[in-house]
């Protein structure tokens, strides 16, 4: 098997995790993500910046920020998963940062909501993804970071800068990790995660299989076939979200009815909404492993669920960015 350097390897060779000044650098957090905003934190070695985030009594979102951040390079760290309100927070707390004379604001979004609908492929509807990224920007963020768009053109939808980090990056080391990979194919669970399960595949060193699927309705997946050499194999299935778990848990029972023996998935967004919980305890899925892009330290999930964290990842993007550092060379093995 080829070895490609993992993230800890990757962040072990920098020198630049934990250096950025805590004088000059403020983190802060809404409750999008409070949980591993705090990881981030105790990575860098710099203490979130007191905010005072909370609600009305009517439920309207307030926002103050405890401490002078003026002149500061201020990180924001909030996923916009549902509620909408985590969305408000954000562009509330970049509103403070910037009327408080921040003197750089990046957005810090694990988790980007609204991603989906980033084209007009129906009659009169929203590009939501477009219209996030217009108010990200109109709120006052001078730069933008996010881990697994949705869709890889979505970055053009800024025009601020934008980073754009892989959270496959966070898998690749797992399995390197957990030991040799006989008989494992890496399979894509539809035509849309091709490129990234084709380049997890590539640095495993590992055979491709494709899941050919028909959208039935929104959130609603028909499996038509399995492309590729599934039978007597163990599979990994890569894919950047898991919402309802139709996808990820029909292209399951596919490759289980091919053949398939172990089976493992990867999703980096654990949306989890609807059945998904169901589905995914119900599948021949012996593990899912996901990412702490979204809150899930209040929820019972499935014994059969591992959360990875992607922590070391943003927090070294963080530290690059601040001190003016290239991020090229912390992904340009995954991508």
């Amino acid at each position: 098997m080829s070895k490609s350097p993992t993230v800890s390897e990757l962040v072990s060779a920098s020198s630049v995790l934990g250096q950025a000044d805590a004088k000059r650098v403020k983190l802060l957090s809404g409750n999008g993500n409070k949980p591993l905003a705090e990881k981030i934190s105790r990575l860098m070695g710099i203490a979130l910046s007191e905010c005072d985030v909370r609600r009305f009594s009517d439920g309207e979102v307030f926002v103050q920020i405890n401490e002078n951040i003026r002149g500061k390079d201020v990180f924001i760290i909030q996923s916009t998963n549902a509620p909408a309100e985590n969305l408000i927070e954000l562009l509330m707390l970049v509103d403070a940062a910037t009327r408080a004379s921040a003197k750089r604001i990046t957005a810090v979004i694990p988790y980007f909501g609204y991603a989906r609908a980033d084209r007009k492929d129906r009659p009169r509807v929203s590009i939501s993804a477009k219209l996030m990224a217009n108010l990200i920007t109109a709120a006052g963020s001078d730069r933008a970071l996010a881990v697994d768009l949705h869709a890889s053109q979505i970055q053009g939808f800024f025009d601020i800068p934008f980073d754009h980090l892989y959270g496959s990056m966070i898998f690749h080391q797992y399995f390197e990790e957990t030991g040799p990979l006989d008989d494992y194919v890496v399979v894509s669970p539809d035509v849309g995660s091709i490129k990234i399960s084709r380049a997890f595949a590539s640095r495993l060193d590992l055979p491709l299989a494709i899941i050919d699927k028909r959208r039935t309705g929104p959130n609603e997946a028909q499996v038509m076939n399995v492309i590729g050499e599934v039978s007597g194999k163990n599979v990994i299935m890569i894919d950047d979200m898991i919402d309802t778990g139709g996808t990820i848990t029909n292209a399951a029972h596919a490759l289980r009815k091919a053949g398939a023996r172990d089976i493992v998935a990867c999703g980096t967004h654990a949306v989890l909404s609807g059945s998904a919980l169901q589905r995914i305890e119900e599948s021949p899925i012996g593990q899912l492993l996901v990412a702490d892009t979204i809150d899930h330290s209040n929820t019972a999930l499935p014994d059969k669920i591992k959360i990875l964290t992607v922590a070391p990842l943003v927090a070294e993007a963080i530290s690059r960015i601040s001190n003016e550092e290239s991020l090229s060379s912390l992904f340009g093995h995954f991508i």
